[in-house]
């Protein structure tokens, strides 16, 4: 069992939100769901307080805990892709009602933020070949959805 779980609160709409991931991530699953009207925000025993679930290989614990607090960039979820096509997947999926950003960056239509890269990114910035960091650094700073090919040649 993985010994740390991430947490994400949503306000209310954290079923809706993990049904759409399940959708999304073919490999995931949903463990299971908590109901009470005992904890705040006391939704009953049509909404789950809680929802583990597990997508792409990391469990997470979804809470409707309420309207106090809310996503942020600061704190995003990043999908590593081998190919163009699964960026491509990938990025026309979560982005659909959400947000584009730079440099591989979006907001999905939950308010989670997510980077969508080659799954060799790390590797490129850590090259030893001179200037490949800096070149592959300047080139995604020029692009919203990351092009796999033009990284890798940079």
């Amino acid at each position: 069992m993985q010994q740390s779980v991430i947490c994400l609160w949503f306000d209310g709409n954290a079923e809706e939100a993990i049904n759409y991931y399940m959708e999304i991530f073919k490999d995931g699953k949903v463990h299971s769901k908590f109901y009470t009207d005992i904890a705040p925000p006391r939704q009953g025993k049509e909404t789950p307080l809680t929802i583990e679930f597990e997508m792409a290989g990391i469990r997470y614990m979804a809470l409707n805990g309420g309207p106090s607090f809310k996503f942020s960039p600061a704190t995003s979820i990043m999908v590593n892709c081998d190919t163009q096509e699964e960026i491509d997947y990938y990025w026309s999926h979560l982005s659909e009602g959400g947000q584009e950003m730079e440099c591989g960056w979006l907001t999905d239509r939950f308010g989670i933020s997510w980077q969508i890269v080659p799954a060799a990114f790390s590797q490129w910035l850590h090259s030893k070949e001179p200037g490949k960091p800096d070149r592959v650094m300047k080139a995604m700073m020029q692009m919203v959805k990351l092009d796999l090919e033009k990284m890798k040649n940079a």
